[in-house]
């Protein structure tokens, strides 16, 4: 077996070190297991204190990685800035991104906050990041509300980047027209891309498009769509999906529909990106914890090793 795969992720708890920087470990994709017991490997001291959200990328150029957050605490923020207020929090909130640099997965950067927005945009949701074969460079995405509509319905931006340090002018990748969008992530398949997002209403469920570019224009692939009709509509967010050994495409969705420890991903395969077929199979993966809102990176067997035997002690 020559690949081994990490989540990087949070954990719904109420106290603040779930929001911060959780890793889970696998060999087959299949079957996760804590690193350092359990506990966050990375710590937010800046912004809001507390992380979701996560995305993780190994940079081509320097393979260096990077770890991008949404900067939000709710065990902290919830009760004081925000006043227990969402409407608050997209108009106010999560103004940067949280960042961790790393050139072994062992040894991280202290977090640094990034602002690529200007104050026409509200919260900035859930970064995602994809190499642009076409651009040679990166596309970050999110999902953020915007003053055009009165911080009303979420839309997907985008910038780009080449260094993880400078970044262009936001720019729409997508919006639709009739519910909010957000939690966006793409993926490449024989040359196509490939945006898994979560519709905010018509239908309150995850939904997948299809483009010949990273920045679109995305078309919707209704097939995907009789995959999701057992799901029950708003409950499922905060989609991820890797590219396992055999080929085939594991796509993780963020259960929510029930209170604290309880939520976590749920697990569905495909053969093809293209064909859109995913069949739910929570019987062949197992988690230690409910996993939250994050990204798996494809990694070495010699990185997982390290991580196993890195002592993580704070």
């Amino acid at each position: 077996m020559q690949q081994a795969y990490l989540f990087v992720h949070f954990r719904e708890k109420s106290t603040p070190d779930g929001e911060q920087v959780h890793f889970g470990l696998s060999k087959d994709g299949y079957h996760w297991e804590e690193v350092n017991n359990g506990n966050p490997i990375l710590w937010a001291y800046y912004g809001d204190k507390g992380v979701r959200d996560f995305t993780i990328v190994r940079s081509v150029k320097d393979k260096k990685f990077y770890i991008f957050a949404t900067d939000l605490s709710l065990a902290y923020g919830m009760r004081n800035q925000y006043n227990h207020s969402w409407e608050e929090i997209a108009r106010k909130g999560s103004k940067c991104f949280s960042v961790w640099e790393s050139e072994n997965l062992v040894d991280w950067t202290e977090q640094r906050l990034v602002k690529i927005g200007n104050e026409d945009f509200g919260c900035m949701w859930a970064p995602d990041i994809i190499f642009d074969k076409e651009h040679d460079d990166y596309v970050i995405h999110w999902s953020s509300p915007h003053k055009q509509n009165d911080f009303g319905q979420k839309g997907i931006y985008y910038s780009r980047t080449k260094d993880f340090a400078t970044f262009s002018e936001p720019e729409l990748l997508y919006k639709k027209e009739d519910s909010g969008v957000i939690d966006s992530a793409i993926y490449e398949e024989d040359g196509l891309y490939y945006m898994f997002i979560k519709s905010e209403g018509n239908p309150e469920k995850i939904i997948l498009m299809r483009s010949e570019h990273v920045a679109g224009p995305y078309t919707k692939i209704e097939n995907f769509d009789k995959s999701m009709e057992t799901l029950e509509s708003g409950l499922y967010e905060a989609p991820t999906a890797v590219r396992l050994e055999n080929g085939k495409w594991s796509l993780f969705l963020d259960f929510y529909g029930v209170p604290g420890a309880g939520q976590g991903y749920v697990p569905f395969i495909a053969d093809s990106l293209s064909e859109g077929n995913f069949v739910r199979s929570d019987q062949a993966f197992s988690f230690p914890y409910g996993f939250k809102h994050g990204t798996i990176l494809t990694i070495t067997l010699e990185e997982y090793e390290r991580m196993k035997k890195h002592n993580w002690g704070q």
